[in-house]
């Protein structure tokens, strides 16, 4: 491999990228507006979720229990309704997720057994929402009961049993606070990471078609895998940028903890920018149109990244014969080493799996798109 020759291609790449605006806008803008959007649009996170009350009763104690719900994080009273009614047009208009009801005799079967029941009624429509919003809700009906159960034995003149013979007592590592934020935005820069670094260089050889230049490359002693190499180097620049500017972000302004080392982050990051490079090169030697390099490129990363790397939606959760399809998506490994980096801190000793995944993966997409390209105008 000639060091001169991969030098003029790479300095000829660098000029066609500051004559491009199409390419800078991508290199540039895509990873901030993307960042931003996702990262404040996905939230798996349900709080203040809109709940409605019916009181059919009107006692301190039904407005003690509301009172609860209007002291937890996880629920909003939007409003007081006074009928059956005005609950079904309320549920209708998704004026509220859940409306919890509290029956006439409320307060008398407290009094009489020290225990009642209230009706929850809960909008189906978004069945994700409706068993969250159940959970939530059954934990302050919960909490309230206890507290009921207490006084009531109290009152009876009768000693406090205990209840429950086990109690969980629960410690959560990692992800302390149990924010979706921090197990979405890690993944997120693999998704912005791929889309960018693909769409970038599904352009470098299907430019020079467009343009008529082929032919002048063909003529020169120019080798394939100095081609693709030197086409790949301000293109390996541009997406430590971009990951530098994303990986900052998720840390900084986002406040994902950040774990691991400095140094394991570059390895593997640049690992993986390098395979998202080969594959939108191999996808411009295959197709010599700028547009359907990039639409090909688009729909080559972006859907598999987002559903199957385990991103957003967990792996272990999907058929068996998905899971095996996972195996060959590479985002997979890079969404699993970067969550481990933010959230536990791992090495890379501790990620030797994935990064080999990584490796391998590195390694056949650059073969594969360095003899793709034959130095032929057939």
């Amino acid at each position: 491999m000639n060091f001169r020759r991969l030098k003029a291609i790479a300095v000829k790449e660098v000029l066609q990228i500051w004559r491009d605006p199409r390419s800078l806008m991508i290199a540039l803008l895509l990873p901030f507006t993307q960042m931003f959007l996702l990262g404040y649009g996905v939230n798996l996170d349900l709080k203040h979720i809109p709940v409605c009350t019916f009181d059919r009763e009107g006692s301190q104690l039904s407005q003690d229990l509301f009172k609860r719900f209007q002291a937890s994080q996880y629920f909003a009273i939007a409003r007081n309704l006074r009928s059956y009614a005005e609950l079904v047009a309320a549920i209708d208009r998704a004026d509220c997720n859940i409306a919890i009801v509290v029956p006439p005799d409320f307060s008398e079967r407290l009094n009489d057994t020290g225990t009642a029941s209230v009706q929850a009624v809960l909008d189906g429509t978004d069945d994700n929402t409706a068993n969250i919003a159940y959970g939530y809700a059954a934990a302050v009906v919960n909490g309230f009961s206890n507290n009921v159960q207490v006084s009531w034995t109290d009152r009876q003149g009768r000693p406090l049993q205990q209840i429950q013979p086990m109690v969980v007592q629960s410690r959560v590592w990692f992800n302390e606070d149990l924010e979706s934020r921090n197990f979405i935005i890690p993944g997120l820069v693999a998704v912005i990471m791929a889309l960018v670094g693909a769409q970038l260089t599904s352009l470098t050889i299907s430019r020079e078609w467009e343009r008529g230049t082929m032919e002048l490359l063909i003529s020169t002693p120019v080798k394939p895998s100095e081609l693709m190499f030197g086409k790949l180097a301000p293109y390996l620049v541009l997406g430590w940028i971009d990951a530098a500017f994303c990986l900052s972000l998720a840390a900084l302004w986002f406040e994902v903890p950040y774990r691991g080392t400095l140094f394991a982050l570059f390895v593997t990051t640049s690992l993986f920018i390098l395979v998202v490079l080969s594959i939108g090169y191999l996808l411009s030697v295959l197709i010599r149109s700028q547009i359907g390099a990039s639409q090909i490129a688009l729909v080559a990363t972006m859907l598999p990244t987002t559903l199957l790397s385990g991103y957003v939606f967990p792996i272990d959760q999907m058929p068996k014969v998905i899971q095996g399809i996972t195996y060959l998506i590479y985002a997979r490994y890079y969404v699993a080493i970067v969550k481990d980096l933010f959230l536990k801190g791992s090495s890379i000793a501790e990620m030797t799996t994935p990064i080999l995944f990584l490796v391998v993966y590195t390694t056949a997409v650059m073969i594969l798109a360095a003899h793709a390209f034959r130095k032929r105008l057939d």
